[in-house]
């Protein structure tokens, strides 16, 4: 099976693919670029939204990971982020038992049901457990498009070329 297609550039920077000039060309030529001019907030994000937004393109930038194309995406992961904190602490409020009213089989004096108190799992737990998964993998999925995860960085890694060294010749000393 093969690998995702890579940029000319980490190819070269590697070293380990050989192609003919030709080749390079031609995929230089026919690579994608997207411009990275306008890389702003979009108007639908909260001020703090915003903020958020502005601190990651700047870190996206520092490392050139960051196109015109991607503002929609990266809003989205700011608001998922978002989202997952205020759930999250909505969850942390609410107990895990409550106790609730039941009526039994059993009456009282007068034929009406006898009401006890019971202790049962919270269900608005359970809804808000689920919100949490959902949103937790929504900032899982863009952090790792966006190369904000340590895995996802590892791939993102392009070495870089040695500028202004000679590779040594193991030979050269024989030379003299």
């Amino acid at each position: 099976m093969a690998g995702q297609r890579q940029p000319i550039d980490l190819l070269k920077a590697k070293g380990k693919k050989h192609l003919t000039k030709a080749e390079i060309e031609e995929r230089e030529r026919t690579e994608i670029k997207a411009p990275a001019d306008k890389v702003t907030a979009p108007a639908y994000l909260t001020p703090e939204q915003k903020k958020k937004f502005k601190k990651i393109v700047k870190d996206l930038r520092a490392v050139n990971l960051v196109s015109n194309l991607d503002v929609d995406a990266l809003a989205r992961l700011v608001i998922a982020q978002e989202k997952y904190i205020a759930v999250t602490q909505e969850l942390e409020k609410q107990p895990l038992m409550i106790e609730i009213e039941v009526t039994t089989d059993r009456k009282d004096e007068f034929g009406k049901p006898i009401m006890c108190i019971r202790e049962v799992v919270n269900g608005n737990l359970e809804r808000l457990a689920l919100l949490q998964d959902r949103y937790f993998r929504q900032c899982r999925q863009g952090a790792a498009d966006f190369g904000l995860t340590v895995s996802s960085r590892c791939r993102l890694v392009v070495p870089k070329p040695e500028s202004g060294k000679e590779e040594a010749n193991k030979f050269k000393k024989f030379a003299s």
